[in-house]
Parts: C-alpha cells; structure tokens; sequence
C-alpha cells in the first residue's frame, strides 16, 4: 500500500500551486492532508473531489483554520470523524480510515507556537491523546499516524535545533512524549527509520 502524507497550509492554495495535477501522477492508495484550512461548502469544485478517489474532510469550525483531508483508491469499510472529544473535534484534527484490520490516520496536532495558551492546549492533547495511542497499540488493528505532529523528537529533525530548544515543537517535554510513544508504546517513525540521515 502507497501512502502520501503532506502539511498542504491551505487546500485551495495547494490547488493553485499544481497539488491536484500531481497527485494522480503519485499512485497512492491513500492520501493524507492536514491543515487544509477550508471548510467543505469552499471546495464545490471538482478538483477538490478528485476522480477515482473516496474523498474525506473534517475542517475545523474556525474558517481558514486547521482541519484534515483523507484521499482513498478503495472505498474505507469505516471513516471516523475525530476523537470524540468536542474541543478538539471542532478543530478538525483527526480522521481516520479503515480498511479490514488496518487504520489510516491523517492527524494534525495542535501547535503552541502562537501563544503559551495555545501550549497549555498542545500538552493537554497530548496528555490526553497517550492512552489513546496506546489503546490503539492494545487492539490488534494495525495502525498507520500519518500527519503533522508539530513536533521535531530529535536534532536531525530541525535544522536550527539549538536554537529551538526553548520553542514550542522542541520543547523537551513535546520531546519526551515522542519518546514515550516509540519507546513504551512501540511506534516507529518509519520516515526517520528508512532515511537515518
């Protein structure tokens, strides 16, 4: 199965930048958007619903703001909209897809960089979302987490790591909860685990 992640700050921008006219160039079985910032009574235009693909949004209730897109070749046997809790829900921040035992997850989670209020939000999902991860690793479905996580685990994965250390997306204890999940739960990263560098 080929499954394309991809931060597109816009759906109808990444539409006037050529993302619709690259897509079916890419053979994926499934696609995964975040922060796809429209809402679905936006995207009345075809392109927005691609032929061949089953088409899924969860936009978030704020206009311009946040939301997740899911692309499918085979139609889910279910589509899940969200996590079930109402604050987080309303910012469209998950959607997932199942195909027999196997889940395709488009997440975005929040970020803290706008404001400390915003961080207090970002821990308090993720606080939250741990034993959801680790329910998901108890089911016997396997699960792919594509998405945004808006958090850099290690050096190698920021450019400016240093000077980053005090900035929301590296701070150590955004770092250490991405340990807790590869490490406790048993996620992989599995970009960082096919390209070391």
């Amino acid at each position: 199965m080929r499954i394309i992640t991809l931060n597109v700050n816009g759906i109808r921008s990444a539409g006037r930048k050529g993302f619709f006219d690259w897509l079916p160039q890419q053979g994926a079985d499934v696609v995964c958007l975040q922060e796809i910032k429209g809402q679905t009574r936006q995207l009345t235009d075809t392109l927005y619903w691609p032929e061949g693909l089953h088409c899924y949004y969860l936009e978030a209730e704020k206009p311009g703001y946040s939301g997740v897109a899911l692309y499918a070749a085979q139609e889910p046997d279910e589509v899940i909209q969200g996590l079930g809790w109402p604050d987080m829900d309303r910012e469209g921040r998950y959607l997932e897809a199942r195909f027999g035992k196997l889940s395709v997850v488009s997440l975005y989670l929040p970020s803290g960089s706008s404001s400390e209020a915003r961080q207090a939000v970002k821990f308090d999902f993720l606080e939250r979302f741990l034993p959801v991860l680790a329910g998901f690793a108890e089911s016997g479905r396997d699960y792919v987490l594509c998405g945004d996580w808006n958090i850099a685990h290690k050096a190698i994965d920021l450019k400016n790591w240093r000077s980053n250390q005090k900035n929301s997306g590296f701070l150590p204890e955004e770092r250490a909860w991405l340990s807790r999940v590869f490490d406790e739960l048993g996620y992989v990263d599995v970009f960082r685990r096919l390209d070391s560098r």
